[in-house]
């Protein structure tokens, strides 16, 4: 296996909406190419593809994290070609190089990050580790807004008020079904064995089970001790989205490295009204991507792993 295909399949662990997994690779001598799959976007849910691109750019970010602790350097080429929209990247490997000990220890965190929708517990997450956090988002090209204590109630009635819109939407319901009630083989979607129960909890967590059939209890924590994060960029361009979804994956396995549970928060940028109250979060001066939340988990039981596509239906290798 060429470190390529090493670093397309390490990709396959990257978290996307619904875990659509919404991408595929071509591998030839020396590129990688990332083309978005439209044919896994959810027209309900994400109509425009903001979050399939967002997704898109978290596979990116990991497969770029391989290749660098494997110790090959890389050019890479953001939508290359006008008259190719779904060609969202291409990685041009470079020469051996040392390997790079912070993507080591990033890369040695792909497998083991997991979504936890559980709730956090009382020990707070420091500063110190949200600014470590935060350059290294912007290094990716996006910023990071640490939502502060008196505005989690705003970002609490966000998630409700996009919460109870989608449930309320039958086709939002249908494309929930759909992607929490998938064929074991393909892979992919949410199954309710990884949902969480609904609780009280400081901001809400999506229902993924409305018929009451998620696997997993909250527990008896409330997420006290929980950061809440929005990964934002200038603006909506294809390219700010890609390099939105770099910077959370750079978040996503640096806390993991750290030992921090993390949940991404999508629902909230999914309906317009609760995206521009995110928005005012940020002092209206950029367009919120994602929410995150860290924090410390209470429960020592493992979470199911989430599925995961077949390298053959992702990835084609042109010999």
């Amino acid at each position: 296996m060429t470190v390529l295909e090493q670093a397309a399949q390490a990709s396959l662990y990257a978290p996307s909406v619904f875990n659509t997994q919404p991408w595929h690779w071509r591998i030839t001598s020396d590129t990688l190419e990332l083309y978005a799959d439209q044919s896994r976007r959810l027209d309900t849910t994400d109509p425009q593809g903001r979050l399939l691109t967002v997704s898109c750019g978290v596979a990116l970010h990991h497969a770029r994290t391989a290749l660098a602790a494997a110790g090959w350097s890389a050019t890479v080429e953001r939508l290359p070609e006008s008259s190719q929209p779904e060609l969202l990247a291409r990685i041009r490997l470079g020469e051996e190089v040392p390997p790079d000990p912070q993507a080591q220890r990033m890369a040695a965190a792909i497998p083991l990050r997991r979504t936890d929708r559980r709730a956090f517990g009382d020990r707070e997450v420091t500063e110190a580790e949200l600014a470590r956090l935060r350059r290294l988002v912007e290094f990716e090209g996006a910023y990071l807004h640490a939502v502060r204590p008196d505005q989690v109630t705003m970002l609490a009635i966000s998630a409700e008020l996009a919460g109870g819109a989608e449930l309320d939407d039958p086709a939002y319901r249908a494309e929930l079904r759909r992607w929490t009630h998938r064929p074991s083989p393909v892979g992919d979607g949410v199954p309710p064995a990884t949902a969480v129960r609904p609780e009280l909890r400081r901001v809400p967590v999506r229902d993924f089970t409305p018929d009451g059939t998620a696997g997993l209890a909250a527990g008896a924590a409330r997420d006290q001790g929980a950061a809440y994060v929005i990964v934002f960029g200038d603006d909506d361009r294809p390219v700010s989205l890609l390099r939105g979804g770099e910077a959370l994956s750079a978040l996503l396995l640096a806390a993991t490295a750290d030992g921090l549970a993390t949940a991404p928060i999508s629902d909230v940028v999914e309906v317009e009204w609760p995206r521009h109250l995110l928005r005012g979060l940020l002092a209206d001066i950029g367009q919120p991507y994602l929410v995150v939340r860290l924090g410390y988990v209470t429960s020592r039981d493992p979470l199911p792993e989430s599925p995961r596509r077949p390298a053959g239906d992702a990835i084609i290798v042109i010999r």
